[in-house]
C-alpha cells in the first residue's frame, strides 16, 4: 500500500502544479523560461529534510507569493 502524503507534502506538489500551470498560460516562446526556472528552484531544495518544517512553511508563502506574482498578465518573460 503507498504512503500517504503529509499536509506539507500536498501544498507543495499543489505549488509546484500552480506554477506550472502558471508557465504555461504566458507567451509560447516565454514558456519555456519559467518551466526552468520553476524546475531549478524546486531542484535546489530536493535534498531538504522532511521534518524541517519551518524552512518548508517559509519556502511555501515564498513560492506562492511568487506565482501570485508571475500570475499577472503583464508579467510575459523571466530571467
Amino acid at each position: 500500500m503507498p504512503k500517504r502524503l503529509s499536509g506539507l507534502q500536498k501544498e507543495v506538489l499543489h505549488l509546484y502544479r500552480a506554477s506550472i500551470r502558471t508557465a504555461y498560460s504566458k507567451p509560447k516562446k516565454n514558456q519555456i523560461n519559467f518551466v526552468n526556472y520553476i524546475h531549478e528552484e524546486f531542484d535546489k531544495y530536493k535534498n531538504l529534510p522532511r521534518k524541517d518544517f519551518t524552512t518548508i512553511e517559509h519556502l511555501l508563502r515564498v513560492g506562492n507569493k511568487k506565482v501570485a506574482t508571475f500570475s499577472h498578465p503583464e508579467v510575459t518573460n523571466i530571467h
